[in-house]
């Protein structure tokens, strides 16, 4: 991340001489601002992960907490996601499994996103100690379909 732009004040009492730039600068990257809701950060993830690859998204996730600061494990987190994502063939997209609101500050959601081999599960987890939300935790894993069977065994009924 670029330092903060610091606020310069202008000298009083000389007179500033007028310069005519002709030349046009090429104009910097916007950097979009990060979405104000937990499920827009989702969405802005989920739409780099479809256009931009496993390694945008993952930067963008967690670029909206500045407590994250362990750039070997992000890098671990990608190539795992990477490796895992070239086997399981091309994004197709998502679907809500759920959404918990745990407090006004506290959400979570969990995601199956699909590919065309099989699908993974997205576990996001947001908090917003102040006025922002950020990511508080991202883990994905394809470990629903052992669930599902779990679920479905006889002696899981419940009284």
């Amino acid at each position: 991340r670029a330092a903060p732009a610091k606020n310069a004040k202008a000298k009083t009492g000389t007179p500033a001489a007028t310069v005519t730039d002709t030349t046009k600068a090429a104009a910097a990257p916007a950097t979009p601002a990060i979405p104000k809701t937990a499920s827009g950060i989702v969405d802005a993830f989920f739409k780099k992960y479809k256009d931009d690859g496993t390694s945008s998204a993952v930067d963008y996730l967690f670029s909206t907490n500045k407590y994250f600061t362990n750039p070997a494990g992000i890098s671990q987190l990608k190539a795992k996601l990477d490796s895992l994502r070239q086997g399981i063939g091309t994004y197709l997209g998502r679907d809500l499994i759920v959404q918990k609101t745990a407090s006004t500050s506290l959400v979570f959601y969990s995601y199956l996103v699909k590919h065309e081999v099989q699908p993974i599960r997205f576990t996001f987890i947001f908090y917003k100690p102040q006025n922002e939300w950020v990511l508080y935790r991202f883990k994905y894993d394809d470990q629903m379909d052992a669930e599902l069977e779990e679920a479905g065994r006889i002696n899981n009924k419940h009284p």
